[in-house]
């Protein structure tokens, strides 16, 4: 009975998470965990915060323990021949004091751990992108099946219609012909529509690593907010300051000067703090064994190693530059997909106004237009019109709708703010 109990209120608390649709952070959270890029990004991740303790390694004691045992033969014309075991332990002991190279590692290793980090970060911002082109992208998919389907059977209807009029004498034959052909085409057009959706599904999911969900529609006369500030140019400066790609490539930079002074520290001496301590046994021999230990600083400095060592600093000077043109080259893409998000947010939200307006006189023309038929003022081919433009200024609304929303969180991405919050804002709009 406990069993029971027990199962009845586990379906209980799912059945909240199973009703519905699933909506953009839903979707979204399936990519986190199933994603194979965004997975290899955060392995990645991880393999790169090992980077400092291997570094740090470099700055503290190495301790050598060693032994070994041995047969030893002795022949000489001037002693008597021996034979015996030999038996030695020795321990090392060895502290970096200075070596340049060693301590710019170290700095390095910090570098590229906060790089990992960064690249992480872009990955999750790549990964939240990729996810509400292709939600939207199904949205709109089955706004064109939608619309073919919807027209398709608007047209079946006409053509009937144009069939028994024709049949009693009220119309001519062209009607019937304008209502086979536009059914015609709304037929094709619904078997792409039917490719296009199975294309844009298929896509969604190979991010979410399983079948895709039936997914929470935009509300309908749902307002769009703007960017705010509504200063494009306060934009482009937040995107060229803190755009995500900005800082990976300035950590980059600091990374290659890095590496310029580690390969010139290796003109620089090293000093070294050494310890040993050493027991040698011989058991079965007339030798005398020993033990004892040491300690000192030790002073090393390579001169000359063919130009080797030369050649690795130019090579890490010309890697710095490069970095650096690369940083340069990052901040005017930043600067770009800022202003293009910027456009698209404010030419999004004037075609949606646009559009809705649109959307309101196409249905009073085609009420218009049918009372018109009636009165024998309009053919069935002005109201065929009428019906197509209709069903066109519906998906095209909805499209330019999708495409502000996603234009707003390239926006927020180019300024390298965007996170799963922006989701949940969309989330409230979704029915």
């Amino acid at each position: 009975m406990m069993r029971q109990i027990l199962i009845f209120a586990a379906l209980m608390f799912a059945l909240p998470a199973m009703a519905g649709n699933a909506n953009l952070s839903d979707v979204y959270r399936l990519a986190l965990d199933n994603d194979a890029g965004y997975a290899a990004a955060r392995e990645s991740y991880k393999a790169g915060l090992e980077k400092q303790p291997q570094a740090r390694a470099g700055l503290l004691p190495t301790l050598n323990l060693g032994a070994n045992l041995r047969y030893n033969e002795s022949r000489s014309s001037a002693s008597p021949s021996s034979d015996y075991d030999s038996r030695s332990v020795f321990l090392t002991l060895t502290q970096p004091i200075y070596r340049k190279q060693n301590i710019e590692a170290y700095a390095q290793a910090k570098i590229q751990t906060l790089l990992a980090e960064q690249e992480l970060n872009l990955a999750e911002q790549n990964l939240l992108l990729s996810v509400a082109q292709a939600y939207f992208a199904v949205l709109q998919a089955q706004d064109v099946l939608t619309t073919a389907q919807a027209q398709k059977q608007a047209f079946a209807e006409q053509l009937a219609q144009a069939r028994k009029s024709f049949e009693v004498g009220a119309s001519t034959i062209t009607d019937t012909h304008e209502a086979q052909a536009r059914y015609d085409l709304t037929a094709a057009q619904e078997i792409a529509g039917l490719n296009d959706l199975e294309v844009k599904r298929r896509a969604l999911e190979k991010i979410i690593g399983g079948e895709t969900p039936d997914l929470a529609r935009l509300r309908d006369g749902v307002r769009l907010s703007l960017p705010e500030p509504s200063n494009m140019d306060a934009w482009v400066r937040q995107a060229e300051e803190a755009g995500i790609a900005v800082r990976l490539n300035q950590s980059a930079v600091e990374l290659a000067r890095r590496e310029v002074e580690r390969q010139r520290g290796g003109h620089h001496p090293t000093v070294d703090l050494a310890a040993s301590y050493s027991d040698n046994r011989n058991p079965s021999s007339t030798l005398s064994s020993s033990s004892g230990g040491n300690i000192g600083v030790e002073f090393g400095w390579l001169l000359y190693q063919g130009g080797a060592n030369d050649s690795r600093v130019r090579e890490a000077v010309a890697n710095q530059e490069k970095s650096r043109h690369e940083l340069e080259s990052a901040r005017r893409q930043a600067r770009l997909e800022a202003r293009q998000g910027f456009l698209g947010v404010l030419s999004g939200d004037a075609q949606v106004k646009a559009l809705e307006q649109a959307l309101v006189s196409s249905e009073a023309q085609l009420k218009s237009t049918k009372l018109g038929l009636e009165v024998g003022v309009r053919t069935r081919v002005d109201v065929l019109n009428a019906q197509q433009q209709l069903f066109t200024t519906r998906r095209d609304l909805a499209a330019a709708r999708y495409q502000t929303l996603v234009a707003g969180l390239q926006l927020k991405a180019a300024a390298g703010s965007l996170d799963a919050e922006d989701l949940k804002v969309i989330d409230a709009l979704l029915q």
